[in-house]
């Protein structure tokens, strides 16, 4: 998702001391002595300062390509420039499981994830592995989106949906029966559906809507599965190919994303936590709360926001006002793993087993603890 991806988060406690026998007469503190509104800039300019003093350093681990989070690292430094920061990006699916095998095998050098597999924080909730911690903006976060104890929470919603080549003009593909037209034959590309999950729910939404025959006729169009979101949609305009779904974002001025107005789509919480043995834990919090900040949320993320008192995108609904698309339908679907891997192994038998390199490691490099794309392990 190109335009999103890379577009693309005090009250003074008063005591009353009282001497053993003596009596001591509440009093109403003066307006002076009254706590004072503490703005979000505020408390990110103290969470700001202690993170330059445990070191100035963080590592993030984010899906699902290399480039798709440099917005976010670039903003995030622009504010904060005494910050070295390294946003590690690979398939959800791996860094999920490097994330598990880091604690497993007590040498985590992740300080924060965000991640497509909205799954797995509920489980590491449960695992006793999350850092407790609600960040500036945490009362204006959809209650939906969030853990109510506060140890993980939805950062932003990304989407799925059309990429058409700007050259169809109205011509192009909106609904999902219209790329079974001839004239598209041969000009489709998608990501494998049997890797990515939010893929392979969005083609779950279809056949259960269009019946397993819809899926039959998509792969009578002979279309080109890829590995990775991004690369469907950045083929969209070049050379042969001129629609997919299942994607966002595309090569500016090339490609166009439109969302389906009757057929299903796909969007999700992008959700995010701190590790409970994080190496940079005030750095952590510092990027969760500039996250969610309100000014971040409206100036930096280039989709959805998590929080409810940001508006939507333009020419946009509100992300819970889609008929066609539930927000929370890609967490309940990975939810059932059972039943997620019953469908993928049948989706499999249509599709074909997935072909390529992982597009976010092409070299192989990154390993069980990088610290950056380049592979360097903590």
């Amino acid at each position: 998702m190109k335009s999103s991806r890379k577009a693309w988060a005090v009250a003074a406690t008063l005591g009353v001391l009282a001497a053993s026998g003596a009596t001591i007469a509440a009093a109403t503190p003066s307006p002076k002595s009254a706590p004072k509104h503490t703005s979000e800039e505020d408390r990110l300019q103290k969470l700001y300062k202690e993170a330059v003093a445990e070191g100035g350093r963080l590592v993030v681990y984010a899906g699902d390509k290399p480039g798709q989070a440099d917005y976010l690292k670039s903003a995030f430094v622009k504010k904060f420039p005494k910050m070295k920061v390294d946003i590690v990006v690979d398939f959800s699916k791996n860094h999920d499981a490097r994330v598990d095998n880091q604690i497993a095998e007590h040498h985590v050098v992740a300080d924060v994830v965000h991640l497509q597999t909205v799954d797995d924080f509920p489980r590491w909730k449960k695992e006793g592995v999350l850092q407790k911690y609600k960040p500036v903006g945490w009362d204006k976060v959809f209650d939906q989106i969030k853990d109510k104890d506060g140890y993980y929470t939805g950062l932003f919603f990304f989407a799925f949906s059309n990429v058409t080549a700007a050259k169809l003009g109205d011509d192009a593909p909106v609904e999902a029966k219209d790329f079974l037209k001839p004239e598209f034959k041969n000009k489709l590309v998608f990501t494998y559906p049997n890797d990515d999950d939010a893929v392979l729910y969005y083609f779950k939404q279809l056949t259960d809507k269009y019946g397993f025959d819809y899926l039959k006729k998509l792969l009578a169009q002979n279309p080109k599965f890829v590995r990775g979101t991004q690369d469907s949609a950045d083929l969209v305009g070049s050379g042969d190919y001129v629609a997919s779904f299942g994607t966002s974002g595309g090569v500016p001025g090339v490609a166009e994303t439109t969302l389906p107005k009757k057929s299903p789509w796909v969007a999700w919480p992008q959700t995010g936590a701190i590790l409970k043995k994080a190496p940079h834990k005030a750095a952590a919090k510092l990027y969760l709360s500039w996250l969610l900040s309100k000014d971040a949320q409206h100036n930096s993320i280039g989709t959805w926001s998590a929080r409810t008192d940001v508006a939507a995108p333009a020419d946009r609904k509100g992300i819970f006002d889609y008929e066609n698309m539930n927000p929370l339908g890609l967490g309940e679907f990975m939810s059932n793993r059972t039943a997620l891997d019953r469908y993928k192994a049948r989706i499999n038998l249509y599709v074909g087993d997935v072909k390529g390199v992982n597009p976010s490691d092409p070299q192989g490099v990154l390993g069980l603890h990088p610290v950056n794309q380049d592979g360097t392990q903590g």
